[in-house]
């Protein structure tokens, strides 16, 4: 981490309550019919079940409370019962650290769940001109090994629960101060300066489609109208290319998808996004056409790191124009993040905007992603739930490599 960034001192009272208490269901990331079985199941009459359901809901993702108690819209009696039953309660905020652009990423510790062990994820905030982007994790590890990915080289542990997911938008949303107080009239439910986060990315650690079930639900509470209300086409879910859950997505998630793509041929792309051998290049792109509600205003995000001297090259842009024919697409181009042990460099700058502008006068979209939280390992491609314990010596290699 370099001099300029800032770790916050999680010692002076801002490190969330709860994960020393002993182990309670938790009603966050429950749909609506799941929540309302759990509460009827808890003794919750079944003709007040549907009702205690919807006021819950609104307490936890309208207005972001982690206490029973401050539900006032519940009898004292249920309010006691439920705390007794269920938890609210937020991950620990192992270390949080600030980028000298402002982004913040947080390393976020799960409690163990049956016979495992606590399991640490990280999340990213990346705050620009008029959006806010919560960069969110939906694996703990990675099963796909991509070669420039730092999160590759962490072993696969397991997926986060719908919980899981939820929580780290949660916790992202109270600690930006993006939760109005919980003790304001009902109808002040937005802060007065407007929302810090108005985006979600499933770019985070692991393959969203390889966790299907929990990711859906997670996203359908967050796109809930009646409670984070974030819009879907404000929702972003990247896949390296599962291209069965590809079809799922849109058919039952339908937020917006983006694609790491990163290659034009098989067999590099075999080399360096592992799941192109299951399902190639060809299978990804014809389930990418088939995505519903694909137009100008509805277009799939391809993302294309730049690797110098590896897929960065005109005739590989060209390339990537002719197959991206006919799918209303815009092409990120990102330039490589370095971390410690990887064995690839970033694309020249000009070659990238050579390579922009072959994708440009094509009629394609093809912004470069600007690096943001290098400092920190908060980069695309650099997370890694692991990074608080790399070595010094790793983390100012690292750093003099993104200068």
């Amino acid at each position: 981490m370099s001099e300029t960034a800032t770790l916050i001192d999680l010692d002076a009272g801002i490190r969330p309550q709860g994960m020393g208490e002993p182990e309670k269901p938790s009603l966050i990331g429950l749909g609506r019919e799941r929540l309302q079985a759990t509460l009827a199941d808890a003794g919750v009459p079944e003709k007040q079940a549907r009702m205690r359901a919807s006021q819950i809901w609104h307490w936890l993702y309208v207005r972001g409370v982690t206490d029973f108690s401050q539900m006032t819209n519940m009898s004292k009696a249920l309010r006691e019962d439920l705390a007794n039953r269920f938890a609210l309660t937020r991950p620990d905020i192992v270390e949080e650290q600030v980028s000298v652009d402002g982004t913040r990423k947080w390393l976020l510790r799960f409690p163990a769940r049956g016979a495992g062990r606590p399991v640490d994820i990280e999340t990213v905030y990346i705050p620009e001109e008029g959006r806010g982007t919560l960069c969110v994790s939906s694996q703990v590890g990675c099963t796909l090994t991509c070669t420039f990915c730092h999160t590759g080289t962490q072993r696969m542990v397991r997926n986060l629960t719908s919980e899981e997911i939820l929580a780290q938008i949660l916790l992202a949303r109270e600690r930006l101060g993006d939760f109005p107080d919980a003790h304001t009239p009902q109808g002040a439910i937005v802060p007065k300066d407007g929302r810090l986060i108005s985006n979600i990315v499933m770019m985070g650690m692991g393959e969203p489609l390889y966790n299907f079930d929990n990711v859906k639900e997670a996203l359908l509470i967050a796109s809930d109208g009646d409670g984070l209300s974030l819009s879907k086409r404000r929702i972003t879910l990247s896949t390296s290319g599962h291209v069965p859950n590809i079809y799922r997505t849109g058919d039952e998630i339908g937020v917006m998808l983006a694609i790491s793509m990163h290659a034009v041929r098989d067999d590099l792309r075999n080399e360096l996004v592992p799941i192109n051998r299951k399902w190639p290049i060809a299978e990804l792109l014809d389930a990418c056409r088939a995505y519903p509600g694909l137009s100008n205003a509805k277009r799939i995000t391809f993302e294309y790191v730049m690797l110098k001297g590896i897929n960065d090259s005109l005739a590989e842009a060209r390339e990537l124009v002719r197959l991206l024919k006919g799918i209303p697409a815009k092409i990120n181009l990102i330039p490589f993040n370095p971390w410690p042990g990887s064995g690839h460099e970033c694309s020249d700058w000009e070659q990238i905007e050579t390579f922009a502008d072959v994708v440009n006068r094509a009629g394609y979209a093809s912004p470069i992603r600007t690096p943001r939280g290098r400092d920190i390992f908060a980069a695309c491609g650099q997370l890694k739930s692991a990074s608080q314990r790399m070595k010094k010596r790793d983390r100012d290699s690292a750093d003099a490599s993104a200068a």
